[in-house]
């Protein structure tokens, strides 16, 4: 007898806070680094406007084609769009993507951890701790780890609200001034490495299996990023109104750098920058699980003689070693560079090919 979860369908809140999750994940820590490099002052908020467009184009499109198949996951639609074939390929296309999403991701964990929190523990046994955290999830139903969202996500988005909130005093309008100073060719740069920051919309096409109503799904997918541009919005602003333009693109983390600056009266945290981590890691862990899941949901989905359980153990060790092949920052940069590029390739723009294939061929065996 199946588990009553997996019976089960997600609801269209549950499908805003995956998203809205999976795509803030370890971006809203660098992200105004990034944004800052090729703008002037606060001219990022356009890059991350324009950028937060597509990713809602995008967002949009995966909606509407999860809606054209209920229930059906990424490989059942390619197959019945195109081929067995190709849904093999594009499917382990994905689900190589989404390890090597997590293979950076626990690399990045480990780093910034070690930086913050333990600076005496190696950060191979960070990322270890953190990698055997993700497998414990991941054996679990794919559908719990969706539902998680909704306790971990409103903490989250407290936490940030109440760090913004503790930096208020520090804000100076001035440092957001002057306006409207960048260049055409800084704010197009800008925005693409935005773009590179609202992925993550694309699970959708894997956890379809448990969204069983048309109605809302495409909705609910596209306000997921929207708050998560709103989010990048106000972080982005308040980083660079406290620290200026110049010190945050010198800084490899401001919003970690920013839960630093925190000064509570009567010294109720000391460090709230430890509670800041404590929190947000809650955030990487269900992110990276989610991502983990996903690509053993897309290879399940082509290797089906093979239990969920066996493929997350094959899988650790690799993720575990590939996370530790970048020697250095730099090198972790060009990594994450990689993955980003290959995710708007195979996440995006494959699937809105797959779209247009859709409309052409009227291709809905539901209508």
């Amino acid at each position: 007898m199946k588990n009553a979860l997996i019976r089960e369908d997600i609801s269209s809140k549950e499908i805003v806070y995956s998203v809205s999750n999976m795509v803030i994940g370890f971006g809203i820590l660098t992200l105004p680094n990034t944004i800052v490099r090729t703008t002037v002052s606060a001219d990022g908020w356009i890059a991350i406007i324009l950028g937060g467009g597509v990713a809602v184009l995008f967002a949009w499109i995966i909606g509407k084609l999860s809606v054209t198949f209920p229930g059906e996951n990424y490989h059942s639609m390619v197959t019945q769009i195109i081929n067995r074939k190709m849904a093999h390929i594009l499917t382990l296309s994905f689900a190589l993507y989404f390890l090597l999403f997590v293979s950076y991701q626990i690399r990045g964990v480990s780093t910034i951890t070690r930086l913050y929190l333990f600076d005496n523990t190696p950060e191979e046994i960070i990322g270890l701790i953190f990698l055997l955290v993700l497998v414990y999830g991941a054996v679990g139903p794919s559908i719990a780890l969706v539902r998680l969202n909704l306790l971990f996500f409103p903490i989250v988005v407290f936490i940030i609200m109440l760090l913004l909130l503790l930096n208020i005093g520090s804000f100076n309008v001035h440092n957001l001034l002057p306006v409207f100073k960048s260049d055409f060719v800084g704010i197009i740069q800008a925005s693409k490495e935005t773009m590179f920051s609202y992925l993550g919309v694309e699970i959708m096409l894997f956890y379809n299996i448990y969204v069983l109503k048309k109605k809302g799904v495409t909705s609910s997918i596209v306000r997921g990023v929207i708050v998560s541009i709103l989010l990048y919005l106000v972080i982005f602003i308040f980083v660079v109104a406290v620290f200026g333009a110049i010190v945050a693109e010198n800084t490899l983390y401001p919003l970690a750098e920013l839960a630093k600056e925190v000064e509570i009266p009567g010294g109720i945290f000391e460090r709230f920058e430890f509670f800041f981590f404590v929190i947000w890691l809650m955030t990487l862990f269900s992110t990276n699980v989610m991502a983990f899941d996903v690509a053993v949901l897309a290879l399940t989905s082509v290797f089906t003689k093979i239990s969920k359980t066996t493929l997350i153990i094959i899988l650790a060790p690799i993720l575990y070693i590939i996370g530790l092949l970048p020697s250095d920052l730099m090198e972790l940069r060009i990594f994450a560079g990689w993955i980003s590029y290959m995710g708007i390739v195979v996440a995006w723009t494959i699937p809105a090919l797959l779209l247009v294939i859709v409309k052409m061929r009227r291709v809905n065996r539901h209508e």
